[in-house]
């Protein structure tokens, strides 16, 4: 559920500030929102440095660098800005010579062909009228040169002649001349091999630097903590000698944070937000619940303050989703092999498990789905070796009613969901409207798609569905600007009632394709694993990259674009939830 929360103004005298905002740190409470812009030196400073670190952290975290990471000891820092400052230079430094040292490949790359020569050499004998050049010429005109030129012919390339040409006086020739390089071709490995070194031994210095990253981690969070904490401070509104701000606290915490004010003697309202204001949103769940947080800070959404708390929803139906989606018990149970095996070994670094308990959950699911439909690692290899616990879920016309069914189902809760809220309101008469025209779309879904009988009633049904919605989406108006509002509204969302029911065929399309790129895999490996040690091994290098590309792949994008879409696109939008809300962020002196 989204936390009801109270609007809190704190007035102070301008002497008082550092000290107050010290103590509203130490309660952990309150959602500052700045009065004016925060500015500063002291801010910028801070930002720059934060800058910094992140700067020095993406370089450590490249892969060149990452195992480095791993096997570096933590290193104490005396002073951290200095060495930040050097492993930054340290970087550029090896940037500009790997750019270089491309450069140089390419160098030895064009001129190997021509052998070794110095071309200050070449460049000195022009002081002796000995002119030198080098040119690309046609080979049927290598005999065309006038007599007193001397040409040789070092190489000969696609019809190209690579040719030295000496002469006694500067002379024009209508080919491509080729200006001599910097350096011969040895100096220019030997700059190369001597470039490489000096990148080696930076390379294991910016990788012996690794150990101080904890350190640094530490002290960035140390910086934002301050960061927010001046930001605070000088985001406070003045007049004259008075200091005031304004911010949100849940409305558990009102209670406390007025005791504090009485014994620091602050000025203080408490009041409800007024419509206007921007809010900031917390939920707070059942710990089962909470299992969902990880998917929502994934795709970065939030529900607004005034929106609905969809946490329960989202993560039964998520489940669901990702059960039919992956839709296999082989599939589930390397899922779930796969999450113990991070559990044991990395679950005591983890200070929160919550993504991994959901994957625990989404695996059982995978795997009760397969079971269900008879469906394990494909199912075509299983034909009289196992049948499904429900033989229906194999009878694909069944399964496309299953889910039209689940489509009605789902986004009927979001409508049930808001005659709850809006009940005794004449309001909630539109939501029983658009239940009746969803279920009318369910039955003409499964009509035109399916070939099913229509019931008799399904006239009545969309009928009362359609009144309903043309004459109480906006009650408070008159009759007239009633009913064509009503019918403004009916007309933009009819149609999306439909296609919103049908969409959640694609739980069906989906689940399907994933079924068929295991069979075509099982039978491309028993195909060539009929003779001899390679061919099974062929097969066996088959089989794993058919349901690697499945397991890997296919399953979890599906999942990403398909289950979660139906919670936070077609669910929310009958929910009329927007996730506009930014979360809840008290100013505190440590980050949960």
């Amino acid at each position: 559920m989204i936390v009801s929360m109270k609007k809190v103004s704190v007035i102070v005298q301008a002497k008082d500030t550092d000290s107050t905002m010290q103590r509203l740190r130490s309660l952990g409470a309150l959602h500052i929102e700045h009065q004016q812009p925060p500015q500063g030196k002291d801010i910028s400073g801070l930002k720059d440095d934060i800058t910094l670190i992140d700067e020095v952290v993406g370089i450590l975290s490249e892969e060149k660098f990452s195992q480095g990471i791993k096997s570096a000891p933590g290193k104490e820092l005396e002073d951290w800005k200095f060495r930040v400052k050097h492993i930054i230079d340290l970087n550029k430094r090896l940037e500009q010579l790997e750019e270089y040292s491309h450069v140089l490949i390419n160098r030895i790359s064009q001129w190997e062909e021509w052998g070794d020569f110095d071309p200050d050499s070449i460049r000195a004998l022009e002081e002796k009228q000995v002119y030198v050049r080098l040119y690309q010429v046609p080979v049927k005109e290598l005999n065309h040169f006038p007599s007193q030129i001397v040409v040789k012919n070092l190489f000969t390339s696609a019809g190209i002649a690579h040719c030295v040409v000496i002469a006694r006086e500067k002379t024009e020739l209508p080919f491509k001349e080729l200006p001599l390089p910097k350096m011969g071709l040895e100096k220019t490995r030997t700059r190369l091999y001597e470039d490489r070194r000096i990148m080696e031994l930076i390379t294991e210095e910016i990788l012996q630097s690794a150990g101080y990253l904890p350190g640094l981690l530490e002290i960035k969070k140390s910086l934002e903590k301050e960061l927010e904490f001046h930001e605070a401070l000088r985001g406070m509104g003045q007049a004259g000698n008075i200091m005031y701000l304004s911010g949100y606290v849940p409305y558990d915490a009102v209670e406390n944070l007025q005791g504090v004010s009485r014994r620091e003697k602050w000025g203080i309202s408490v009041n409800d937000p007024s419509d206007e204001d921007r809010v900031p949103t917390l939920m707070r769940n059942p710990h089962w619940v909470t299992l969902i947080n990880p998917v929502f800070k994934f795709i970065e959404i939030v529900p607004g303050y005034r929106e609905f708390d969809i946490s329960l929803w989202f993560l039964i139906f998520l489940s669901f989703f990702f059960g039919v989606i992956i839709g296999d018990a082989g599939y589930g149970t390397i899922y779930f092999a796969l999450t113990l095996f991070a559990h044991r070994k990395f679950g005591h670094r983890i200070k929160d498990k919550t993504v991994i308990y959901l994957f625990y959950v989404f695996s059982l699911c995978a795997i009760t789905w397969g079971l269900l439909s008879g469906t394990i690692l494909g199912t075509a290899w299983l034909k009289g070796r196992f049948n499904p616990l429900v033989p229906a879920l194999a009878d694909d016309k069944f399964v496309r009613r299953l889910f039209f069914l689940v489509g009605a189902t789902h986004l009927s809760i979001a409508h049930i969901w808001r005659i709850i809220v809006q009940f005794p309101s004449f309001v909630a008469l539109t939501e029983v409207g658009w239940i009746c025209i969803l279920w009318s779309a369910f039955f003409l879904t499964r009509s035109l798609l399916l070939g099913d009988g229509l019931p008799s009633w399904i006239m009545i049904l969309i009928m009362v569905g359609c009144a309903l919605v043309v004459f109480y989406s906006n009650p408070r108006k008159n009759i007239v600007n009633r009913i064509l509002a009503g019918l403004g509204t009916l007309v933009l969302n009819l149609m999306n009632n439909f296609t919103d029911v049908v969409s959640y065929i694609r739980l069906f399309a989906v689940g399907l394709a994933g079924v068929a790129v295991a069979n075509a895999f099982n039978t491309m490996a028993s195909s060539v694993a009929g003779m001899g040690i390679f061919s099974v091994i062929l097969g066996g290098l088959i089989l794993i990259a058919g349901h690697g590309l499945n397991i890997i792949i296919l399953g979890p994008m599906s999942v990403l674009v398909h289950g979660v879409r139906l919670n936070v696109l077609e669910f929310c939008m009958h929910l009329d939830v927007k996730w506009n809300g930014f979360a809840y962020n008290p100013l505190r002196e440590q980050n949960l």
